[in-house]
């Protein structure tokens, strides 16, 4: 296409496209169209109109005029074939930058690797999450939620649980909060079912205080080093299992632990023989001629 479609002019700014200091790793980035007439030393209706060619004709590019950002179709084909970990945690960086979240859908479509096409993908459903927690006034395409996110792992529950749209509809800022906090803290950003499994402790009644039992938990998680749904969970049992139903019964509760735990270990001294009378003077030469 290049070769054969694209006129010398369309070739250069192609280029441009693909190398300008605006360009990341996820092949979404902001740039504005005057920029690209300073850069490129165009005119603004010259930028438009090549805009428009790449868009409608070639069909290589999107563009979001509100958000100022622009998405390169077969950026993932070329360019992501490496999915290590500096790899993967740069994109993630990136890819929580990404406002227009159609862009992400229209660039994964052409990403060949699996794990970095997954990554996409479940990106794209965090934000649409995170976007049903905004304010009522927003756009009505951040009001859908693929229910796939909970579809492939219902075979593998014994029980079903509630869709999490549910739980985002009772609890808009509970479930905000606790996966920002999963996200920001090293729990596995792409752990999808981890994080359904996690969201499904807000619906029980035991807790008086269920958002905040949740975040307790994942900071005591934090401060063991055992960043797992495994052991967060374990924890959550153990409160219900002594009756904890808020913060302030765990927080007297570990304060009792660690008291007796000091009392069992403080050391206990105990006399042997006479006591040395008050009044005894050590005397080196006594017994002496």
């Amino acid at each position: 296409m290049v070769l054969e479609e694209m006129t010398p002019e369309d070739r250069y700014f192609y280029l441009y496209l693909l190398t300008n200091p605006n360009t990341t790793q996820i092949g979404i980035y902001k740039i504005t169209q005057k920029q690209m007439a300073f850069d490129l030393g165009y005119s603004l209706e010259g930028v438009h109109s090549l805009m428009e060619r790449f868009i409608y004709h070639h069909k290589v590019i999107r563009y979001n005029h509100q958000t100022r950002e622009l998405a390169i179709r077969f950026w993932g084909k070329e360019n992501l074939h490496k999915a290590g970990k500096p790899v993967m945690d740069c994109m993630v960086s990136e890819l929580k930058e990404v406002e227009d979240f159609s862009l992400i859908q229209y660039v994964s479509e052409s990403i060949q690797k699996p794990e970095i096409r997954q990554l996409y993908e479940s990106f794209c459903q965090q934000k649409e999450m995170f976007s049903v927690t905004e304010e009522i006034d927003q756009d009505d395409t951040y009001l859908e939620f693929e229910s796939e996110l909970l579809g492939e792992q219902e075979d593998q529950q014994q029980a079903p649980t509630p869709n999490i749209e549910n739980r985002i509809e009772n609890h808009p800022l509970d479930v905000k909060e606790i996966i920002e906090f999963w996200d920001a803290n090293g729990f596995g950003f792409t752990n999808l079912n981890a994080k359904q499994q996690l969201l499904s402790w807000l619906d029980d009644s035991t807790f008086i205080q269920p958002k905040e039992m949740i975040v307790k938990a994942l900071n005591i998680a934090c401060a063991n080093n055992k960043r797992t749904l495994s052991y967060v969970v374990g924890i959550l049992k153990n409160w219900k299992n002594e009756s904890l139903v808020t913060v302030e019964d765990v927080d007297s509760y570990q304060v009792n632990e660690k008291s007796k735990s000091k009392q069992r270990q403080a050391p206990q001294y105990f006399s042997t023989g006479r006591d040395i009378p008050m009044d005894f003077v050590f005397d080196l030469t006594d017994g002496e001629d």
